[in-house]
């Protein structure tokens, strides 16, 4: 058998791992399984990786970069604010739908990462990255548009991102329930309204900073 180098099996490997564990969940994704899906030893994982939470975390990178890709391309490149944040909305609830079982491993990743020490920075970039980017288009599209945002970007876009993590949360783990898009119109409506200032932000006793 031809040797295969380890920058080229890592791309397969971590291939091999989203497949198997998207399809049987994240407590199947051993080492041992993993290098089976492949059809390769298990030591190629280990040479290849050092660790499980090693190929893990770049699991967790592949599925951060495939999401950033999504929202990047969902935003509209010459709509105005409000169309783009229905836009982008509509689009990863889309993505949501139709590829329920890669957002249910991500999720679950992530979930994993809080108690695995590990893999608590993956998830902390996770984020980042994902805030990051989603600042950046909300605005880069309101000065482009002439959109004054009543309050910070990175604000909105956290409001917004923490509404579609929730309503994918609710499509992920009740699927037994119907769904329409009346959570995801609420959603909308009141990104706008925080962004052009229309949603006055409450005071809350004793949380931290207020």
């Amino acid at each position: 058998m031809a040797h295969v180098s380890a920058a080229e099996r890592r791309p397969q490997l971590i291939k091999a791992a989203i497949a198997l564990m998207t399809r049987e969940g994240v407590t199947a994704g051993s080492t041992r399984a993993i290098a089976a899906e492949l059809g390769v030893a298990q030591a190629t994982v280990h040479y290849t990786f050092g660790t499980k939470e090693d190929l893990y975390r770049a699991v967790m990178e592949q599925l951060t970069g495939d999401l950033i890709a999504q929202v990047e391309r969902a935003a509209p490149r010459d709509a105005g604010f409000e169309e783009t944040i229905a836009a982008m909305a509509g689009a990863l609830w889309r993505s949501v739908e139709e590829e329920a079982s890669g957002y249910q491993l991500l999720t679950e990743l992530t979930m994993l990462a809080l108690r695995t020490p590990g893999l608590f920075e993956a998830r902390t970039d996770h984020y980042r990255q994902v805030n990051e980017v989603t600042e950046r288009i909300f605005t880069e599209t309101a000065s482009r548009s002439g959109y004054v945002l009543a309050q910070p970007a990175g604000l909105v876009a956290r409001f917004f991102l923490s509404g579609i993590d929730g309503l994918t949360m609710q499509r992920l783990y009740a699927p037994e329930k119907p769904t329409d898009d009346t959570g995801l119109r609420a959603l909308i409506a009141a990104t706008l309204a925080l962004a052009g200032g229309r949603l006055e932000l409450a005071d809350v006793p004793n949380a931290a900073g207020g």
